[in-house]
């Protein structure tokens, strides 16, 4: 990893020599998950348990009556055949409703479908058994009468409405909305040139190691559902399962442990998930339900299926004036509750033009029903196709004038004194360093090295191309987002710290442990805070139980937010100790420092009192005390923001890549990304969480795409027909930093969690074009295909077939 020179920025009440923030650790479970023992929602099972699996409609749509059950019911090992009807009087329906997006049209959806279907794959009975294989037996002796309904699947059929998603709606649209700045038109007809170019991105999905998995056991004596969930949202989900259940929350536990990934498809409502706890509380025992890899390649949330036509104005002076942005987004066959849909497609219109300045912009929208799997909120929610059409705009703007595309970006980035400042498509700009991530990324690359290299290749007769993408990611989202909307998510975290007898810390956080560290990261704020070494904290994530209520994993959020309340617990808690310590050897707290868990003397180092004699004399011997010294070892501090609705990161990627000309394979050759997400708590999970990302990126750029053919039926059931990159397809990765952090709170900390996704694909893009364009060629389409690089290239005929 190659860092650069940090910019300087108040980072509050942080010492500057703490050891644990800022030092690269494995996170604290790794060797435990090394040695295979993890926890995952199909590790175990309780006494008696049952398995669900569930019929799912083989049509896009089409009207159904389920004929008969008693054949499947009478089976041998077969409990319980439930249906919509049987489900009713446990289970609600939900509808998508949100404040922010008034008119949204989304039907009601219920956990099993009644009588139609809107897309393929939608539950329409379960099976509960002994075994999952004797309920899969069971599902083919459901009878089942079915007709085929008209499918609405492209864009294009949503927009002409020919056929309805729902025959009860007047037309395919969702919602729609346009905005834009009053002198729009004047200052494009004032441009001395506009560039323009249409796009298409098809829908993508999260192939989490752990497919989506739920394990139900409700307690009819004491009116208890335990749910054990493979999820990012504990909090919310529990809220969730309480109403559709009609129980009171607090009689409903929701357990994360092991998580195997998220990546946002795990923080919806699924039908087959209150399906199995409806179940469970119907028939008063345990039921479990994993998805298989059918099953979850064809029903998780799917996202990034979008048109964009894009056109940018650029005056004399190769300044960006603007943006006219048209977005066409598919849904799928409802608007995913509760968070919807949509969101995904407004984050694509916010984000758009990022790092740059300009004073013009017109946003136009369609959101429309399909009848396909549900889209949703995946990693760097709509960011991605922000960031790809922003910089491929830029990139024709830059070869129109004729200019190197870094010289370009360069004199069009928002610069230091500029800000802070709201853009004209709404978003807020502060404490970024765009300049400053660009000069590193020069140097990372060895930009001229590189660029001899491309020159080179091409006289050879390679086809060599190298991209650029500057980007700006949204992260660590606060509660106007959705609490404004009255959608009920929660923006903040709290963390709850005990001094435990051992002089060690434990502590309970809202925030939620998918695989991405957070725990690890807390301990080490919390061991700054307090004056420990990390190793003596431990943190606990993941169940209702337990945990304060919070906002769990979502919008990079664990070190901004619940890193933040860490902080604050461990300096409160710290305070309580010092305060205790001084009574005890009358001297003054503030005379008094706790370092590697033992009270010193701040001026000598001399130490007074380890943790442990000073836990040990409180929880056991508490009549020793002076009188009126009562210590709170048990601290608790939540933390949200009151302004700043979103904290900005930014950074700059770049890509190299080669284009075999016989096959139109692109084969990468190096990436390389330079970040700035405030201050860095463990370098070595954030490297690690942007190389993940990145390799998002670069499945979405060259190998992802969840495609149905015109009748709806889903084409990439399996991961022979769905690709994901190997690590065999994967380039170096070389990562490099700019830390500006964020002076609204005493971390300092902004997200890091969806930088890589977000930059990664618009690099790929301008990569490929740059070595298209010699040929006179371009595309505009991701992922990028090998047919359509041929035909881009002129090697193969419109109609032919590779």
């Amino acid at each position: 990893m190659t860092s650069a020179p940090e910019t300087t920025a108040p980072i509050g009440m942080i010492r500057t020599d703490t050891p644990a923030i800022g030092r690269s650790m494995p996170r604290a479970e790794t060797r435990r998950l090394l040695a295979g023992r993890g926890r995952y929602v199909d590790d175990g099972a309780p006494r008696g348990c049952l398995h669900a699996a569930f019929l799912r409609s083989p049509f896009a749509h089409a009207r159904f009556t389920i004929a008969d059950t008693s054949t499947a019911a009478g089976l041998s090992g077969v409990v319980a055949v439930l249906t919509a009807a049987d489900l009713a009087p446990v289970c609600r329906p939900w509808q998508c409703r949100s404040g922010a997006f008034p008119g949204l049209v989304s039907p009601v959806q219920r956990a099993l479908a009644d009588g139609r279907v809107a897309f393929q794959g939608e539950p329409v009975a379960m099976v509960v058994a002994e075994s999952r294989a004797r309920a899969e037996d069971a599902l083919d002796l459901i009878a089942v009468d079915w007709e085929e309904l008209p499918a609405v699947a492209s864009l294009a059929a949503a927009l002409s409405a020919e056929a309805l998603t729902h025959p009860e709606l007047a037309d395919n649209v969702a919602w729609r909305t346009e905005f834009g700045s009053a002198d729009f038109d004047a200052v494009f007809a004032g441009a001395d040139f506009v560039v323009e170019e249409r796009f298409a991105f098809e829908r993508k999905t999260g192939v989490s190691l752990e497919p989506r998995g739920v394990l139900a056991e409700f307690d009819p004596a004491e009116g208890l559902l335990d749910v054990r969930i493979s999820h990012q949202m504990p909090h919310q989900l529990q809220l969730h399962i309480a109403e559709q259940l009609d129980l009171p929350i607090g009689r409903v536990r929701v357990a994360c442990g092991d998580v195997g990934g998220g990546f946002g498809i795990k923080m919806h409502v699924y039908p087959d998930e209150l399906a199995t706890c409806a179940a469970a509380k119907l028939l008063g025992r345990p039921v479990k339900f994993v998805a298989d890899r059918i099953e979850a390649l064809a029903t998780d949330i799917h996202a990034r299926e979008h048109q964009v036509d894009a056109r940018m104005a650029v005056d004399g002076e190769g300044r960006i004036l603007g943006f006219d942005i048209h977005d066409v987004q598919g849904l799928g066959a409802y608007s995913v509750f509760p968070r919807s849909s949509t969101t995904e497609a407004m984050s694509v219109l916010r984000a758009m033009g990022g790092p740059y300045r300009f004073e013009a912009y017109r946003a136009r929208l369609e959101c429309l029903l399909q009848n396909k799997s549900l889209t949703g909120q995946y990693r760097s929610v709509g960011h991605p196709i922000a960031c790809a059409v922003t910089e491929r705009l830029v990139d024709l703007a830059a070869a129109r004038r004729g200019e190197d595309p870094l010289a370009f970006r360069r004199r069009n980035l928002l610069p230091v004194e500029a800000m802070p400042w709201t853009n004209p498509a709404g978003g807020r700009m502060f404490e970024l360093s765009h300049h400053a991530c660009l000069d590193a990324m020069i140097g990372l690359v060895d930009l001229d090295a590189k660029r001899e290299e491309v020159r080179a290749g091409r006289a050879a007769g390679r086809l060599l191309g190298l991209g650029f993408a500057s980007f700006v990611e949204f992260t660590a989202t606060g509660s106007q987002a959705y609490g404004a909307a009255g959608v009920k998510v929660a923006a903040g975290d709290t963390v709850v710290a005990s001094l435990e007898p051992s002089g060690s810390v434990r502590a309970q956080a809202s925030a939620s442990e998918i695989g991405q560290g957070v725990r690890q990261a807390l301990a080490q704020v919390l061991a700054d805070g307090v004056g420990l070494d990390p190793s003596n904290v431990r943190v606990e994530t993941g169940d209702t139980r337990t945990a304060p209520h919070g906002g769990g994993a979502w919008a990079s959020r664990g070190a901004a937010i619940a890193g933040e309340a860490a902080w604050r617990a461990g300096r409160r808690l710290r305070g309580e100790i010092l305060a205790a310590v001084a009574a005890l050897v009358q001297a003054k707290p503030a005379d008094l420092d706790i370092r590697a868990g033992e009270v010193v003397e701040v001026a000598t180092g001399t130490p007074r009192m380890t943790l442990a004699d000073l836990a040990d004399l409180v929880l056991f011997r508490s009549h020793e005390l002076p009188a009126g010294v009562r210590p709170q070892f048990t601290v608790a501090e939540q933390y949200h923001r009151d302004d700043d609705p979103f904290l900005p990161t930014n950074g700059i990627q770049a890509a190299m890549v080669e284009i075999d000309r016989a096959t139109g394979f692109v084969r990468l050759l190096g990436h390389w990304v330079v970040e700035d997400c405030g201050r860095i708590i463990n370098p070595l999970l954030v490297d690690e969480q942007i190389r993940g990302g990145v390799v998002q990126g670069i499945g979405e750029a060259l190998y992802e795409a969840c495609r149905y053919d015109a009748a709806g039926q889903f084409t990439s059931g399996t991961l022979a027909d769905y690709l994901v990159p190997m690590a065999g397809d994967l380039p170096e990765i070389a990562i490099g930093h700019v830390e500006t952090p964020y002076s609204g709170s005493s971390v300092g900390a902004k997200g890091a969690g969806e930088a890589g996704t977000c930059g990664a694909p618009a690099a790929i893009l301008n990569a490929v074009n740059d070595a298209l364009a010699p040929h006179g060629a371009s595309l505009a389409a991701l992922p990028i295909k090998p047919v359509s690089v041929l035909r881009a290239l002129g090697d193969l005929g419109a109609g032919e077939a590779p």
